[in-house]
């Protein structure tokens, strides 16, 4: 398992994203009538195309996109490879992250499983993993900056998909998911895991001025569980459970598991969401 090389938490990562955005909305108070005259869709602004802008009281559009990592549960490594992204928006003061306006909260991404699971009667061909959420993603933006505590809260499950395992085959579920908690900072695991180190990132003020991107951001957590599989080739899960856990190396305990999200987080006023003309109006 790779580690992430310590980096120094400059004094301009520490401030709050509620911060960034006072200063981007001050700016943006004086750029948006020029910027917004015309009734056209601002581009800028696509990342926020599935805001829940509706939300009584919603203050701030979300999006962020995993771009690489790698996610280790027991045995297996997904290295992620393709683009995973998270969506929503956020009331002030609230650490829950309000889902996507389409419910597509977190994109369904299906990511090889290196070898597949072999040995698993005679399984053959490619075994993808696709995350899922089973609950409700809390962030807290101050630990996102500072790296200390808990930046990002995931409960997830992880479906696995292959002709014999059926399509039904998870890693987790509602009732028992995995539950990432997820630092900017330095983790402290249980053993055989050694610490690792993520990155808050660097704030860059972009739209004239109404929303702010953070990029290089890495969440990494390595203390968590993971439960075994469930449901793997339907009517046969009873034969087929085990011998996937046996070849996966589940359920797994804290210390034998790793996930590593390099990541771009942006965040924009609902205000200016709503001016860039990227969500049409309801008919």
């Amino acid at each position: 398992m790779r580690d992430i090389r310590n980096r120094n938490l400059r004094a301009s990562h520490a401030r709050p994203l509620a911060v960034a955005m006072t200063i981007a909305v001050a700016i943006g108070a004086i750029a948006a009538p020029q910027a917004f005259a015309k009734a056209v869709v601002n581009h800028e602004f696509d990342a926020f195309a599935d805001c829940p802008i509706t939300v009584k009281k919603l203050a701030y559009c979300v999006s962020a996109t995993v771009t690489g990592g790698e996610f280790k549960v027991g045995s297996k490594t997904v290295i992620i490879n393709k683009p995973m992204t998270l969506q929503g928006g956020q009331i002030n003061n609230q650490e829950a992250l309000v889902p996507a306006a389409d419910g597509n909260t977190l994109t369904k991404t299906a990511l090889t499983v290196p070898g597949g699971l072999v040995g698993v009667a005679g399984l053959g061909g490619e075994v993808t993993a696709t995350t899922e959420l089973v609950g409700p993603v809390l962030i807290n933006t101050n630990h996102l900056f500072t790296g200390e505590g808990t930046a990002v809260t995931l409960p997830i499950r992880v479906k696995l998909d292959n002709p014999l395992l059926g399509p039904e085959c998870f890693i987790g579920s509602e009732l028992e998911p995995i539950t990432l908690r997820l630092t900017t900072g330095t983790t402290h695991p249980p053993a055989p895991n050694a610490p690792i180190t993520g990155s808050p990132g660097t704030i860059h003020i972009r739209g004239e001025g109404t929303f702010a991107t953070v990029e290089g951001v890495s969440l990494v957590d390595n203390s968590f569980a993971s439960p075994g599989v469930n449901g793997c080739g339907g009517a046969l899960a009873f034969l087929l459970n085990p011998l996937v856990n046996l070849s996966a190396g589940l359920p797994a305990t804290a210390g034998h598991n790793t996930a590593i999200l390099d990541q771009s987080v942006s965040q924009a006023a609902v205000k200016y969401v709503k001016k860039s003309h990227v969500i049409p109006k309801a008919k």
